[in-house]
């Protein structure tokens, strides 16, 4: 398969405009990466909801954990997929079943593609993302990687006026 590029511009009004991310596969295991992308999402400023059903009723992180995206009883804009590409079909089928719930995208983690799937969530309107990670694309595109050493492929000599919006989320002091 062919690999996944996606433009920075429509990653970045993603992390931009999404403020809650339904997470399925979230896990209470404090070394999955799950939860530990959950806990850096919440950290800058997003709020995510578990959705597990083995673990639904319970807590995580200050969340309560649903069983499935149709038990959450309030809107969220994007689901994070943190299962096999296989599950990841059920899943997307299940978002654009519940798209009035204010979602408008599928981001399907690492590893995770199912290019079926992604095709009846983007006739349903919805816009999909395979094969990233959120919090490693905000990173990347705001500026975080670079805290590191990491190349974040984004050479400038002006800060990116991408990184502008993550500043006031993150609360500032990050510039």
């Amino acid at each position: 398969m062919d690999e996944l590029v996606y433009d920075d511009t429509l990653l970045a009004d993603i992390l931009n405009g999404v403020k809650t991310i339904a997470m399925v596969g979230a896990s209470r295991s404090w070394v999955r990466p799950s939860h530990f992308v959950m806990k850096y999402m919440q950290s800058q400023g997003y709020r995510v909801i578990p959705v597990n059903p083995r673990e639904a009723g319970g807590e995580l992180l200050g969340e309560t954990i649903y069983g499935d995206l149709k038990s959450i009883p309030e809107p969220f804009q994007m689901v994070d997929i943190f299962r096999n590409s296989e599950a990841a079909g059920t899943i997307t089928d299940e978002a654009v079943a519940v798209k009035d719930k204010g979602i408008n995208v599928v981001w399907m983690q690492l590893g995770v593609r199912n290019d079926d799937a992604a095709a009846r969530a983007e006739a349903a309107g919805l816009t999909v993302i395979m094969d990233h990670c959120p919090k490693i694309e905000y990173g990347r595109l705001f500026g975080e990687l670079s805290w590191s050493g990491v190349n974040s492929r984004i050479i400038s000599a002006k800060r990116p006026r991408l990184r502008q919006r993550a500043t006031k989320r993150a609360g500032g002091g990050h510039g």
